[in-house]
């Protein structure tokens, strides 16, 4: 499936609740997800620094932000079913 990309800092609360509610949806998809610290990279936190916690799709798309959107995780996800191993 792939990794996606949550945008995160180590003292953000949201950010934990984001990974924590995204964590098993990406798990039953065959997806991880990749925590970055926005902190760490001055590009990312000039770009992304007022809107973290963000989830990133594969391709760099936000999918949400401040809290999970469930519904726009799902329908991307849906879009990578997970094939079988017959």
């Amino acid at each position: 499936m792939g990794t996606l990309r949550l945008l995160s800092r180590s003292w953000c609360h949201l950010c934990d609740e984001m990974l924590a509610a995204a964590k098993p949806l990406t798990d039953a998809a065959g997806a991880e997800i990749d925590v970055v610290d926005v902190d760490s990279d001055p590009a990312l936190e000039a770009r992304w620094g007022e809107l973290v916690p963000v989830l990133l799709a594969i391709d760099g798309q936000e999918l949400c932000h401040y809290h999970l959107d469930e519904a726009a995780l799902r329908a991307y996800l849906a879009r990578f079913p997970i094939e079988s191993a017959d």
